[in-house]
């Protein structure tokens, strides 16, 4: 979105236009982007007194703490998504740790891995139900940089309002200046696949003892991620259809398999361990969606942005484990899927057995 956008400088304009599209039935990202901003320039702009029903409390920038504040809310809901691939968990934040710069949430139901670095914004918001006998919708929403959010939480039923307030009161900052968004960086430029010394990557590849040891080496060989896979197509790396999505979900829930989904932002990945149920696929004027709609756990991913789908072979100590990772049109990771599983314990049997079954006639690989 055009950080100079004229807007900007008008925020009664923006709560006022902001204002209709809501009514007209847009999502706050959607009714920013029509304006031509990002959803934090849009909530940046509710900051203040005024006679708008959405209200934005800005927050201090002391993210480890609000997060650890929230265990007191009880029941939540989290949400983190990307441009195609919208991750809602239901449960409380326990055992909630790290520093200024990283952190974990690690509970069976509310499981993130924050990248604090990338956390530039937060307000509490508040806004009106469209029906004066529902109650209004409160939350906390983190943006980075650029505006685009990176997580969410979401006051609910069984949540404890009271301690939620209390929470907002004791991190409000009253004396914020207004929030600062610039443009993105350009992307870094990825390698020729000439320049990668395909031998040493896959030796390297080959010699992983965790999962985790993966990052460290897409760092050493300078290689982007899918990259990676084309340079290891069949050897560690396979493509499937653009379909997999569906068919991995569908069988999973037939076979009751149990299956971490892992969905991203700049700022945190939020992670569901567990059988999914409902699969439920949604097709409108301009999208098409499969959405998993169980309770405590929704994922909603537009199955018209997927542009490549692979499955991966990581060796570890506890043998090897199997990823199958979905990326859209701009090369942006959608959403990771793996069987559930501790460190210390091999790979589910049902879930290799589900990888292995998955179509792999209709794929092509990345160009």
């Amino acid at each position: 979105m055009n950080t100079a956008n004229p807007l900007l400088s008008q925020p009664a304009e923006i709560r006022a236009r902001f204002a209709e599209l809501r009514q007209a039935g847009k999502r706050h990202k959607d009714a920013a982007e029509s304006l031509g901003l990002t959803e934090g320039m849009a909530i940046a702009a509710h900051v203040g007194a005024h006679d708008n029903l959405i209200k934005a409390t800005p927050l201090r920038a002391q993210w480890l703490e609000i997060l650890q504040g929230v265990q007191a809310c009880g029941p939540v809901l989290a949400l983190t998504r990307n441009e195609s691939t919208v991750h809602e968990k239901t449960g409380v934040y326990n055992k909630v740790s790290g520093s200024a710069a990283m952190g974990l949430a690690l509970d069976p139901d509310i499981d993130l891995r924050l990248f604090f670095t990338k956390w530039h914004a937060g307000f509490a918001v508040f806004e009106p139900a469209a029906s004066a006998a529902n109650p209004p919708s409160q939350s906390l929403q983190f943006y980075d940089a650029q505006g685009i959010a990176v997580h969410k939480i979401f006051v609910r039923d069984a949540s404890d309002r009271a301690a939620f307030n209390a929470l907002v009161e004791r991190f409000a900052d009253a004396n914020a200046a207004p929030v600062q968004y610039r443009a993105a960086e350009a992307k870094p430029a990825i390698a020729a696949d000439s320049s990668i010394d395909a031998a040493a990557l896959a030796a390297d590849w080959g010699a992983m003892k965790d999962t985790h040891d993966f990052f460290g080496l897409l760092k050493k060989h300078a290689v982007e991620r899918q990259q990676s896979f084309r340079l290891m197509n069949g050897q560690f790396s396979q493509p499937l259809p653009l379909n997999t999505v569906r068919t991995l979900l569908d069988e999973a829930a037939m076979d009751e398999t149990s299956i971490m989904v892992f969905v991203g932002s700049a700022g945190c990945i939020q992670i569901h361990s567990g059988p999914v149920r409902r699969i439920e696929p949604m097709v409108t004027p301009t999208a098409q969606w499969i959405n998993v709609l169980d309770a405590g756990f929704n994922l909603h991913l537009r199955e018209d942005m997927v542009a490549h789908v692979w499955a991966v072979q990581k060796p570890t100590s506890d043998g090897i484990v199997t990823s199958v990772e979905v990326f859209d049109h701009t090369g942006e990771l959608m959403v990771m899927f793996f069987g559930s599983r501790k460190p210390g314990t091999p790979e589910l049997q049902t879930w290799r057995e589900l990888v292995a079954r998955l179509p792999r006639e209709a794929a092509t690989a990345a160009a």
